[in-house]
Formats: C-alpha cells, structure tokens, sequence
C-alpha cells in the first residue's frame, strides 16, 4: 500500500457523475423546448444584460416597456457565453416561442433534476434576513454547496431565475417567495416545491390587496401547497393567526413545528439577554434539548427570527451548530439594518454617527420593530427618517398616524418624514406652522419635516445637521426611493 491507495479509493459518491457546468446546449434546449445554436455550456443565468459576466446564459425577457431582445448584442460584449431568444441572432443561442415561459421551464428542470433539500422562506416581515441565515447555516454545513435566491429575488420573475441558477451538486437549496395578491404563493412554491416551508410572521403589509389580516395569513399559508411529501411546516408560534395557519400547514405538511415565546411552542425561547458588543444571547428549547447561541443582529425581532431559523435547519437535516455560528456572525444587509459609521462634525467629537439602513421596505409591523431597536441603541441623538408604507390602502392613515407611539417610546429627537401618506402622522404629532413639536404635554415629540420626496428630505437632513454620535435610521417603502439618501449620507463614509 502506498500513499496514492488512499485518494485512489475514495468512494465515489452520485454527483460525481454530473457535469461541472451549470447547463449545456442541449440539456438547455431539451429543458426549453427550444432549438440550440451551436455548442456550448454556461455557468451562470442572468437576465439583465449590465449583470452578465463571461460565461452566463442571457434570457431576453420582455417587460411592458422594455424588451431584452434589444440587449443582446451588450450581453455578448459582456461575455455571454450564449442567449435564449423568441428570433435568430448572430451568436449561440437558444431559439423559443416565449423567452419568459422558456425561463420557467428551465427552472423546473433544475428543480428536478437536484437531489439537494429545499427550504421555502416567506412572510410578511424578515423572509430576506431568515432566507440569508438559513443558507449561511446550510452553506456552512455543506461546505459550499447550499444555494439561496440572492437579494430579494422572490417574485414570478426573480423565483424562477434562482431556481435556474442552482447547481446539480447542491446539496441544499434556500429559496425566498413574496406575494401582494391571493394565488402568487401557489404558483411560486409550486415550482419551488419545498421540503420545509417557513413563514416568519403575519403583519399588514400589502393589506390594500387583501383586505384583512386574516386573508393575508391564508394567502401566506399557499406556500404549503407546495410541500414535498412528509415536509415540514414552519410557523410563529406567538402569532394571533397561529391556529389559522396550523390548520392550513396541516392540510399539506407531514409535520407542523412552532416557533417563538408560547408555552406551546416546539422551538421556545427561554432565555434572551443582551450579548457583549450588541446583539443577544439566546437560549431555546427544542423539545429533546436546549441550545444556547449567540444572535449578532440586534432587536426583538432577531431572537424571533434566530427561532425560525433553528427550526427550519434542523428540519432541512442541517447543522445546528451551524447554525448557531451563522447567527453569530450574521450582518445587517443593505437595505435591511446594515449599519454603517459615516463622518460627522461637532456633537461629541467622535467625527462619526450611526447610519441604520432599512431603506428597501417598510410597514407598521416592521417599523416599529426598528423604531425599538433605535430606541436601544446608544446615541447622543436620534434621528429618524421615515418613508411612506405602500399597499396598505384605506388601513393607511391609521397605521401612519399610529407611528407616533413607537417614535415616543424610541426617544427620537428629530424625524423627517417622506411622502403624502406621512400627513397622518404629521397631524397626530400636532405640528405648528414651523414644524416644530407640537403640545409638550402630549408626551415626548420630536422635532420634525415634511418632505414630499428623498431629495428633499436628504436637504432637510443636511440642514438640520448630522453630528458625532447620532444614531440615524433611515426606513421607508422601496418605492420612495431614500436608499438616495443613504447613498448620498455614506459618500463619507469613514
């Protein structure tokens, strides 16, 4: 025996025979429906021509205003390794009838021929955070080979395209599926087809659609429909729709497992306190054991979140060691509580402030959530910029108007707010021609603007002035467009 026997006789293991590529011509066109041009393999999918990198496979989508067929001349510039198109062009590609039906069916294709454990992530708040612990627990435990939808790819567009990015060879996938009207979840998880289906919470985003709580809790629990065989239901455990979606997930589910702070609860916080340097120290119980970790994300809803994702690996047949390592190490993500230190003058002679990304979205269950957490983060001030909450239709005004409470219990000195749904709040703050605060019996009220857009508010920012020491939040709606400001804000960034 010498030193080679050993590598000679590893054992061979099933996906040692799949190929290294992600997709060659003929298994894209066989999957498409389609005619391949001309030989070649790719190892990426993108559908944006400015992301394409050498190797990728392009898919001319056609939008309302827009259509991809005109860009694939820039995706070959970019290295494009072939494109799949509705008419002949110079250059390998892939002919179809319909470019957006021809991404759906590679997607199934992917999805059948991996072997890997699929988690389905959804919910009114933190799918994206939950989605990205989960993979990083699942990828750490796999030893790379865990795939995830990255930044929030979680529509009828941006699902398929994660699915046809996934690797024969992964081991673990990790998918994150949205919805704002009755019947997306059923078409996503379909095509997702999980083995653990999570929904974080229920909270009254996209209410103008739904018209009530209680239908947005079943238009959530369509990701059950999607289960595998004997696959494992996810659901909060504190939630008032918790027997509503019991119910649901049991029609589907093989198991049902519960998450949170209730007595009834199958993964239970027992035990939360602050951890050195932010975050928390959790302790939970998990039913045959207890486990304690540390959580680095700050607040309320990260313990909750830590329990999600507990759940969800030890159902998928992941580490939960693993786990308990991703979630220490896990940061904020742009858009979503990434913070940042950026320059600041005078105040406390630090030259910095806190700058708290959660400019990507925004509705009352969130917002107070952050609002809390800045309450308890250490500041000489606090400051507040706060956009409009979309999709909440007639329910808009008191939602707004009641932001008055968590901004009081936070201790927020000065709030700008952005956009015409934030006059409720205005008037519940009881504002006197100069914006100042209103009756200071009425409690503690910041200070604050009103701005009709980021640009103003990002004017208004500058003019009250950011100092060392300040804390500054920055939270709204995508659509209201304040990642300007956080751009703008971290230009000068230390």
């Amino acid at each position: 025996m010498n030193a080679l026997s050993p590598i000679i006789a590893w054992p061979e293991a099933a996906e040692d025979d799949l190929g290294l590529a992600l997709w060659g011509a003929v298994e894209i066109a066989r999957a498409v429906r389609g005619v391949a041009m001309g030989e070649f393999q790719v190892s990426g999918v993108e559908i944006d021509s400015r992301d394409v990198v050498p190797g990728d496979l392009f898919f001319a989508l056609k939008g309302e205003s827009m259509d991809g067929h005109k860009f694939v001349d820039a995706a070959f510039a970019k290295g494009a390794a072939a494109v799949v198109v509705d008419r002949p062009v110079d250059g390998p590609h892939v002919l179809v009838a319909d470019t957006a039906a021809a991404l759906d069916l590679l997607a199934l294709a992917a999805r059948s021929r991996t072997a890997a454990r699929i988690v389905g992530v959804t919910g009114s708040v933190g799918k994206t955070g939950v989605k990205e612990a989960i993979f990083a627990a699942l990828d750490r435990s796999s030893r790379g080979n865990a795939h995830r939808s990255v930044k929030s790819y979680n529509n009828h567009v941006g699902v398929p395209l994660s699915l046809a990015r996934m690797e024969a060879r992964s081991r673990f996938g990790v998918f994150e599926m949205g919805m704002n009207h009755a019947g997306e979840l059923a078409a996503l998880t379909g095509q997702v087809r999980p083995h653990v289906a999570v929904i974080t919470t229920i909270a009254p985003a996209h209410i103008e659609m739904l018209g009530s709580i209680e239908a947005i809790a079943d238009a959530k629990a369509e990701v059950f429909a999607g289960l595998e065989r004997g696959g494992v239901a996810v659901i909060p455990a504190d939630s008032p729709q918790f027997d509503q979606l019991k119910a649901a997930a049991q029609k589907h589910a093989g198991a049902v497992v519960s998450f949170g702070r209730a007595a009834h609860a199958d993964v239970r916080l027992l035990d939360a306190v602050p951890a050195p340097g932010g975050g928390s120290l959790v302790t939970a119980d998990l039913g045959d054991r207890r486990i304690c970790y540390t959580v680095a994300e700050p607040g309320e809803h990260w313990i909750a979140n830590s329990l999600a994702v507990m759940a969800a690996v030890r159902a998928a047949g992941g580490d939960l060691g693993a786990a308990g390592l991703a979630l220490a190490e896990m940061q904020g993500l742009k858009g979503r509580g990434a913070r940042t230190t950026v320059a600041a003058g005078r105040g406390d002679g630090s030259g910095q402030a806190l700058l708290i990304d959660e400019s990507y979205n925004a509705n009352p269950a969130s917002m107070r959530a952050t609002l809390a957490q800045l309450g308890l983060t250490p500041a000489r001030r606090r400051i507040a910029v706060l956009g409009a909450m979309k999709e909440l239709g007639t329910h808009g005004p008191a939602f707004h108007a009641a932001l008055i409470e968590p901004l009081q219990a936070a201790m927020v000195n000065h709030v700008l707010l952005v956009g015409d749904e934030m006059q409720a709040l205005v008037d519940a703050l009881g504002a006197d021609e100069l914006g100042k605060p209103g009756d200071a019996a009425l409690g503690n009220r910041p200070s604050f603007a009103h701005c009709r857009t980021a640009a103003e508010a990002l004017k208004a920012l500058k003019g009250f002035g950011v100092e060392g020491g300040d804390a500054i939040l920055v939270k709204g709606s995508n659509s209201v467009g304040l990642g300007a400001v956080v751009a703008a804000l971290t230009q000068n960034k230390e």
